[in-house]
C-alpha cells in the first residue's frame, strides 16, 4: 500500500470520566459521539488493496471478507478512516448491536467465517478521516477532519456504512447516553473540536456505563500457569435456578495464590474426596481443558461492578470490588440489575 501515513497505525484513545465534560470546558469546545461497542478498526484502502486493522495493528481482513467489499464498493479509492466494525441482531424496529455475535466472527476456520459473514454480517460506522488521496489529515483539528468526512459521506448510500451521529450539546450527549444503551451501544465520547489525531495518545474523553451488584462465587479455574486462581466464576439466581453470569479475572500473582488456599474448604467433593466433577462452562473462546473449572459451594458473595447484563451474563469483564460476608447467597438475584429500556439501533443510524 502507497498511502500517505505510515501503517500500522496505533488508534487514538480515550481516558474514562465519569460524567460527560460541558461543552465549553476546553478551548475550542467539545464534540460528543455515542460509543459503539463492536471492534475497533483502521479501514485503509489502496486502490483494490484494502487492510482492516485492529486496535492491537493486527489485520482482520480474513475474519470480515463482506466487510471488504463494503470498503471497495463505497469508500475512496485512497483513504484511511478510523471506524467500529459492529453486529446487529433482532427484528426490524427492534434491533441493537451484539458483542457476542461480533466476538464469534472471530474464528479459525474459513467456512465458518463464510458462513457467519452472511447469517451475521458486520457492519461499518465510520467516525475520524485520517487521510484522503494524498493528504494526511491527522494535523487537523477534529472539526476539519469532521467536516472532510461528511464530504465524503455525501456519495456513500450503501446501507451497512454509516457515519456516526455527532453533537456539540451535552445536553443531546446525555440524552444519547441515557436511550442508546437500549440499543446495545457503550456510553458516551467526547472529543476536544481543535485536537489533531494523535496515535495512541488518550486524548479523547469516553463516559461509559457503570453498575453495581451483588454476584455468588460458583467456582474457579487455575491460572494458565498451573498455580492459583486464574478467574472466579459467578452466577445469580434466576428464580430457584443459580445461573452462571461471567467472571473476574484480574489478580495479582501472590493473590490468585492465596485465593486458591482461601477457596479450598469451599469445594465441592464427592465421598472419596476428589473434587467433584462440574459442567463445564464452555465458550467460543475457551478449549475443553481451559473450560474445566474448579466447583465450590455457593456461599461467597461478591459485589462487581460492570457495565450491562446482556441477556444472563455480563456483557464485558467485571470488576471485583469487595467480598460481601453479610450476604445471603439467595438474595443475588438476576432481577436486582438494572436492565436499560429497549431502543431501536436504527434510529441511532439515522441523521437527527
Amino acid at each position: 500500500m502507497s498511502l500517505p501515513i505510515e501503517l500500522p497505525i496505533a488508534p487514538m484513545l480515550a481516558k474514562a470520566a465519569s460524567s460527560i465534560p460541558a461543552a465549553d470546558s476546553t478551548p475550542g469546545g467539545w464534540s460528543y459521539e455515542p460509543k459503539w461497542d463492536g471492534f475497533r478498526c483502521i479501514v485503509c484502502r489502496d486502490g483494490d488493496q484494502v487492510q482492516l486493522l485492529s486496535r492491537s495493528k493486527k489485520p482482520m481482513d480474513r475474519y470480515f471478507p463482506e466487510v471488504l467489499e463494503l470498503v471497495l464498493s463505497a469508500l475512496p479509492q485512497r483513504c484511511i478512516i478510523d471506524a467500529e466494525l459492529v453486529v446487529r441482531i433482532g427484528e426490524e424496529g427492534s434491533q441493537k448491536l451484539d458483542w457476542d455475535a461480533i466476538s464469534a466472527r472471530i474464528h479459525p476456520a474459513a467456512s465458518r467465517i463464510e458462513r457467519l459473514s452472511q447469517e451475521t454480517p458486520a457492519e461499518l460506522v465510520c467516525f475520524d478521516l485520517l487521510a484522503l488521496g494524498d493528504e494526511d489529515l491527522t494535523a487537523l483539528g477534529y472539526r476539519e477532519r469532521r467536516a472532510r468526512l461528511e464530504q465524503v459521506f455525501e456519495g456513500i448510500t450503501s446501507p451497512a456504512i454509516h457515519l456516526t451521529r455527532v453533537t456539540r450539546s451535552q445536553a443531546q450527549a446525555q440524552d444519547w447516553f441515557e436511550r442508546f444503551e437500549g440499543a446495545g451501544l457503550d456510553g458516551v465520547v467526547a472529543k476536544r473540536n481543535e485536537d489533531p489525531y494523535e496515535q495512541n495518545k488518550r486524548t479523547m474523553v469516553k463516559i461509559k456505563h457503570k453498575r453495581t451488584a451483588e454476584a455468588v462465587v460458583i467456582g474457579y479455574r487455575v491460572h494458565k500457569s498451573g498455580q492459583g486462581v486464574g478467574s472466579l466464576l459467578l452466577g445469580m439466581y434466576d428464580g430457584t435456578e443459580l445461573v452462571p453470569v461471567g467472571g473476574i479475572g484480574s489478580f495479582t500473582a501472590a493473590r490468585r495464590t492465596s485465593l486458591a488456599e482461601e477457596l479450598q474448604p469451599l469445594v465441592l467433593r464427592t465421598a472419596e474426596g476428589d473434587v467433584a466433577e462440574a459442567s463445564k462452562q464452555r465458550s467460543r473462546f475457551t478449549s475443553a481443558a481451559d473450560a474445566a473449572y474448579v466447583p465450590l459451594r455457593p456461599e461467597l458473595v461478591v459485589e462487581v461492578a460492570f457495565d450491562q447484563l446482556e441477556g444472563r451474563r455480563f456483557r464485558h469483564a467485571v470488576t471485583l470490588l469487595r467480598w460481601r460476608p453479610d450476604r445471603d447467597p439467595r438474595s443475588c438475584l438476576l432481577d436486582q440489575v438494572e436492565r436499560p429500556i429497549a431502543h431501536d439501533l436504527s434510529e441511532v443510524f439515522t441523521s437527527p
